[in-house]
């Protein structure tokens, strides 16, 4: 351990406010995570001028300060000069509650429970409107077989949403997943629903019970399971380990089941039906502005991560009145940012940019928009302006004619047969008008940034030219005094800019130069002979020194630190000699999706400025061992 790292974890604890102000710390691959009690009090310009302090970032509800690859070291520094305790080898419940405002907690915790269920919310919400379709157009009727099992398969997630919902809110409240199944159940279990149907009145031990409608509900089984976490912590502290198995799970039903009954459902259900009736009444003075509203703000509101807090509403009036008028005001907006970019593909002469505009493109239209918006429209400030503007007035139109949603759908032209029904029609005209204008308004105001002859080509000291095209790099003149080495790729997957990974500290360059690869596989190879100098002990990220000097780093995914090793099969450890195209990590690619992590990976060069340039491939795609990069020198 030298005096740099020594005198950098030094300087690093002063600038996050000291080690009083630390709730928790750990590392990634390449930065220090803080848990700030205070975020004020960090000097975040101060450190970011810190020598060997690349950049800071705050993201996540974490203060993270990225070091690069020594920071282990700088890690360990700061363990051995401070008090502070490691977040990722405590104990989960000794460490301490997040804290910040409550409308972040609120955010965090809904994003927390819905986001694992939006894949099966909308497919199933897609079919659905599907299947609403197929009866409008006379395919099929109500009464045939096919009817009733795709509607059983549409309707099934939002029937039981409840028992959903009780599995994610069990893992946001670290409690029992299979008792917060059983309380879900209870609340749809047929005898009740049936009785709930029927207007029949029922008591619990001498007190009247007001049932409501729990299928397709919400809040109460939230609710429930939040005092589930207490309750169970109650019993376990006293009943015996030897019975604590049976007789936790038996008292909490008891206890929960009832309570749920007589007091959150009732409770929940007001609150669901208040937000519901809360913003019909606000839609129904006047549906244009509230267009406007939502249509000019909600990729705002999805760049802070607040948009997470509108989807109770949403479903909360599927559930109560039956549509929702918000799901296809929010289609513009995002068919507004695939506009733009589509305008920007259209106008851009740049090869790179043409090329990422197209992507980004596909991808908003199918309603992932962040690799545009981050990529491009933000990046360029005017687009992400001008696609606001056209997804207000989109939204605006779409408000004018009443559009509705029968069933929950991501905002995308997949969602199109969800709005089947009243305004239709104005929907349709409504998200045609919102990508169309965007992509006129960014054809005819966009001004491409004059590129940088470096990005095209490097010029060696004797005239020649080396071209980012992998077999003319290959085949630059031998004699010439150039130097340079290929990178070949350690995935097989698609090819996007490094800018548009949704991760500041890399997608800014701060980390040096580089290309990420969305794999399409999960076996990962050496992408150069070298020696293995890192390799983090979760496995998602690996550093290389090549024979050459390029010092590489490989990392699986964004953030995927959070899953401590799961679903990683390192072959390499650190010190190891490796060819190239040899075996270095194994990972499960689904698991690391359905576990909510983006899985695009990032082939970094962490010393590019010692480098002329670093080319990068022009294929979309490509396969282990195909032409990646090319360092200059």
């Amino acid at each position: 351990m030298n005096a740099k790292d020594q005198e950098i974890a030094k300087k690093v604890i002063e600038g996050v406010g000291g080690e009083s102000n630390v709730s928790s710390v750990f590392h990634c691959a390449t930065r220090l995570r803080f848990k700030l009690k205070d975020t004020s009090k960090a000097d975040k310009e101060a450190l970011s001028q810190t020598p060997g302090v690349v950049t800071v970032v705050e993201s996540g509800g974490q203060f993270q300060v990225v070091i690069g690859n020594n920071v282990p070291e700088v890690f360990k520094s700061m363990m051995q000069q401070s008090n502070l305790k490691d977040a990722e080898s405590a104990d989960s419940s000794e460490q301490p509650e997040e804290k910040g405002s409550l409308l972040n907690r609120a955010v965090d915790m809904i994003s927390s429970i819905f986001s694992p269920l939006l894949g099966a919310l909308a497919g199933a919400g897609v079919l659905k409107g599907l299947v609403a379709l197929f009866l409008v157009l006379g395919w099929i009727t109500e009464e045939s077989g096919t009817y009733l099992i795709l509607n059983a398969a549409s309707d099934s997630v939002f029937t039981f949403l409840p028992i959903f919902l009780a599995i994610t809110s069990s893992r946001r409240f670290k409690t029992n997943m299979f008792v917060s199944v059983a309380i879900a159940g209870a609340l749809v279990y047929p005898a009740i629903a049936a009785a709930q149907g029927a207007g029949t009145a029922l008591t619990f031990l001498g007190i009247p019970i007001v049932l409501v409608t729990y299928t397709t509900s919400v809040i109460p089984i939230i609710l429930a399971v939040w005092v589930q976490s207490y309750t169970e912590k109650f019993f376990s502290s006293f009943i015996h380990q030897s019975v604590k198995n049976i007789l936790v799970p038996m008292c909490t039903l008891l206890v929960v089941v009832p309570l749920t009954f007589l007091a959150f459902g009732p409770v929940g259900n007001i609150i669901s039906e208040g937000l519901a009736d809360g913003y019909t009444w606000l839609y129904n003075l006047s549906p244009i502005v509230a267009g406007l509203i939502a249509g000019g703000l909600w990729q705002v509101f999805v760049i802070f991560g607040v948009h997470w807090g509108f989807v109770p509403i949403m479903l909360s009036n599927l559930g109560t009145i039956g549509y929702d008028t918000m799901l296809p005001m929010l289609a513009a907006p995002v068919l507004a940012q695939a506009g733009a970019l589509f305008g920007i593909f259209l106008k851009a002469k740049n090869r790179d940019l043409k090329a990422l505009a197209g992507s980004a493109t596909l991808a908003g239209i199918f309603g992932i928009t962040e690799p545009g918006i981050y990529g491009i429209t933000l990046k360029y400030k005017k687009p992400f302006i001008l696609a606001c503007v056209s997804g207000a007035v989109g939204a605006a139109i779409i408000g004018a004619g009443g559009g509705r949603a029968i069933s929950f759908a991501l905002p995308s032209v997949l969602a199109i047969p969800a709005y089947v029904g009243t305004g239709f029609a104005t929907t349709v005209i409504g998200i045609a008008v919102a990508f169309g204008l965007a992509a006129l308004l960014n054809l005819f105001l966009f001004k491409e940034p004059v590129a940088e002859a470096a990005k095209a080509s490097a010029v060696t000291t004797d005239g020649q030219r080396v071209s980012a095209r992998p077999e003319e790099a290959v085949s630059a003149p031998a004699d010439s005094l150039l130097k340079k080495e290929i990178i070949v790729s350690p995935l097989e997957g698609t090819i996007q800019a490094l800018d548009s990974l949704p991760d500041p500290a890399f997608s800014s360059g701060a980390m040096g130069q580089g290309i990420v690869v969305d794999p399409t596989s999960g076996r990962l190879t050496s992408p150069a002979s070298g020696t293995v100098t890192t390799v983090f002990p979760t496995g998602h990220a690996i550093g290389i020194t090549t024979d050459g000097g390029s010092q590489l780093l490989i990392h699986v995914g964004v953030n995927t630190v959070r899953l401590k090793g799961r679903f990683f099969d390192k072959k390499v450890k650190e010190g190891d000699r490796v060819e190239a195209g040899q075996l270095l990590l194994e990972f499960d690619l689904e698991q690391i999706k359905a576990a909510g992590y983006i899985t695009a990976t990032p082939v970094i060069v962490t010393n590019s400025a010692e480098y002329l340039d670093v080319l990068k491939t022009t294929e979309a795609a490509v396969k282990n061992g195909d032409y990646l990069l090319t360092t200059v020198v």
